[in-house]
């Protein structure tokens, strides 16, 4: 067996690298990153919840990888324990959240594309989650929503309105997955990671 290398870390996204968007890993995966492990210190990051990414990378995940980020690297485990969490709502504060989801739940409503599910906004301890479709579509509906998408650019077109918007908070954008895409703030990441 190959010494671990100091100094080295190794990071992987979870949607759309590690697992397909929303799927599970593959035991040949789970195979690789285990063995990766071995060598260097190894690190997964995702956009969802710490929930979300144990249904992909399973129950043990915290365990079974050195760094486990999620909700973008805003809550942190190493070694299998949290070592920082940074929160949206203590950063920015109540009164803009909301104007930021009244403004978004305004936009969404007037949009017109094919199916509308629910589940609009999802609020995490250091993001919002937005989905034009909704987060309660299936899979199928996921994967058409995604071809209309790619064709009529729904999400990017939401996100230039919005980062004009509310160009004052200072958001930061990430389009990401099938479905959505993560807002956040940028100040709160400098601040986490040092």
């Amino acid at each position: 067996m190959a010494l671990r290398k100091p100094g080295l870390i190794a990071l992987f996204d979870v949607d759309g690298t590690l697992t397909a968007p929303r799927k599970g890993v593959t035991p040949k995966m789970l195979k690789f990153m285990q063995d990766l492990r071995k060598v260097v210190t190894v690190g997964v990051v995702g956009g969802s919840d710490l929930v979300k990414i144990s249904e992909q990378l399973g129950s043990t995940v915290i365990n079974d990888y050195d760094y486990v980020f999620a909700e973008n690297g805003l809550v942190a485990y190493k070694d299998g324990k949290l070592v920082g969490t940074q929160s949206l709502k203590t950063f920015l504060g109540e009164d803009k959240i909301k104007e930021f989801v009244n403004f978004t739940l305004h936009y969404i409503a007037d949009l017109d594309i094919p199916i509308k599910r629910g589940t609009f906004i999802e609020f995490r301890s250091g993001m919002i989650n937005v989905s034009p479709i909704g987060r309660n579509c299936s899979q199928e509906e996921r994967d058409e929503f995604e071809k209309y998408d790619k064709v009529h650019n729904i999400r990017p077109k939401m996100v230039e309105v919005l980062r004009e918007k509310f160009a004052h908070l200072n958001l930061t954008f990430s389009i990401g997955g099938q479905i959505s895409f993560d807002v956040s703030n940028f100040l709160i990441i400098n601040s986490f990671m040092g």
